[in-house]
């Protein structure tokens, strides 16, 4: 829990617009593609959808669950990873003790609150397609080469 808590202190904006949005996009898009993952990646601001796009491999089901675990960003003000292992490490699960819906709530791994330092969160980047783990570290790794401005060039390996 504490290199999640860490990661959402350490990964925050001093600005985000919707050129963030389309470069961070196009930056998780990229990875996927030289990773060869069939994934999905959306970046909203409040409610407002700035980026979306799915590589070969998705379906709608990725659409689900995006939405699903935005709703747990939302809510919780964290991670949707972050959220979810609060509760395995209590020894339980999201889904027995939140009393929220299943099938609109996802305490999965792949949802990170865009966070303006000094105001909290105000937005998220969500990727839905791999393991849940794998989903979060693709864009925790995506944030930290964004805000570092190592940004890859295309066909670089990271």
């Amino acid at each position: 829990m504490s290199e999640l808590q860490e990661q959402e202190e350490r990964l925050q904006f001093d600005r985000f617009d919707h050129d963030d949005a389309w470069e961070l996009g196009t930056l998780l898009v990229r990875l996927g593609r030289e990773r060869r993952h069939a994934i999905t990646v959306d970046i909203r601001l409040g409610d407002h959808q700035l980026f979306h796009y799915a590589l070969p491999g998705t379906s709608p089901d990725n659409d689900d669950w995006i939405e699903r675990k935005i709703r747990v960003v939302r809510r919780f003000g964290h991670s949707s990873y972050l959220v979810g292992q609060s509760y395995r490490d209590r020894g339980t699960t999201f889904e027995e003790q939140a009393h929220l819906e299943p099938a609109r709530y996802a305490a999965h791994g792949g949802c990170f609150p865009i966070i303006l330092r000094g105001t909290g969160p105000i937005g998220t980047v969500t990727v839905s397609g791999l393991p849940q783990l794998d989903d979060h570290r693709l864009v925790v790794e995506a944030l930290g080469l964004f805000l570092n401005g190592r940004r890859p060039e295309p066909g670089a390996t990271t």
